[in-house]
């Protein structure tokens, strides 16, 4: 975990500073000069925008990027506004040249991806929001893995993790604590998304410390749910130890209470996982309509 924090504070503080600093307070000979580092620039503020985990250091960050991205381009257009739109390169302003050109095609490839993954080409089954109670935050969610890592498994290709935020915009007072009660989506009800069958359930395991996983039993405590009208099964992961008021077999109401939020099974941190399969595959999932993807909000 030591690593993954690491690298959000590299990709999402580190190098988006010095980007939005470079292009503000750099002297370009001319303007196609600047229109390449503009544009790059703009393209790698964009993914971040988009597939970057923005509940560690804070959901509303990455507006403030944006609008240091657009006074960034303002000023510095300022600057080359009267100049020419091209100039001789001198030694090495070429490969400068090259290498933000070579950026813009890969992190532009990086958008379209990303973008590809804001709906699903399959019909998706229509949920109601399991939780709640506060603003919660989508941190893995939609068609590709650029928004969802589990896009890469073919049965959970369109689940959802979600986290709870406070008002700074944050999942858990510190970075990454150890005690699960810092995490403010820890022991939440969770409610049925459907109307249906409690197809199975499991009620025992042991609510884990960060960064502790269980991948034997990777579902953790959960209920799989047989909902009315569709021909999918749904899963709700990594629920508190013996939080549930469900058992297999009972038939439920849409919004009928579960259990509770905990941190059983395979997870680095308390958190909800769900997601709908038919015959091994993922199905993607709707709410109120909307199909979620990685940083979306539900209040």
């Amino acid at each position: 975990m030591t690593i993954i924090m690491i690298q959000i504070v590299f990709f999402q503080l580190v190098l988006p500073a010095l980007f939005v600093i470079t292009l503000w307070r750099g002297t370009k000979k001319s303007k196609l000069d600047w229109l390449v580092q503009a544009l790059f620039t703009t393209i790698y503020i964009s993914w971040l925008f988009m597939t970057a985990p923005w509940d560690f250091l804070s959901y509303y960050l990455r507006y403030a990027w944006v609008l240091l991205l657009i006074a960034a381009l303002v000023f510095s257009y300022l600057k080359v506004r009267r100049k020419p739109f091209r100039a001789a390169f001198e030694k090495g302003e070429k490969w400068s040249f090259v290498l933000y050109v070579f950026l813009i095609l890969v992190f532009g490839l990086y958008n379209v991806q990303a973008i590809s993954g804001f709906s699903a080409e399959e019909k998706a089954i229509e949920l109601e929001f399991p939780l709640k109670d506060g603003a919660y935050f989508i941190g893995q969610g939609g068609g590709h893995v650029q928004l969802n890592y589990h896009h890469a498994y073919e049965s959970q290709q369109y689940a959802l993790d979600i986290a709870k935020l406070d008002k700074w915009g944050v999942r858990a007072t510190g970075i990454y604590p150890g005690e699960l009660s810092k995490y403010r989506i820890y022991g939440d009800a969770i409610y049925s998304p459907c109307t249906g069958k409690v197809a199975e359930a499991e009620n025992g395991l042991p609510d884990l410390t960060p960064p502790e996983t269980n991948p034997e039993k990777a579902a953790g405590n959960h209920v799989v749910l047989q909902c009315e009208g569709v021909d999918a099964q749904v899963l709700i992961a990594h629920m508190q130890k013996d939080s549930l008021t469900v058992e297999a077999g009972d038939q439920i109401e849409a919004g009928e209470k579960l259990g509770l939020v905990g941190n059983s099974g395979n997870t680095s941190e308390p958190h909800v996982h769900i997601h709908a399969e038919r015959d091994g595959e993922g199905v993607p999932i709707t709410f109120n309509g909307k199909f979620l993807v990685r940083n979306s909000l539900v209040w």
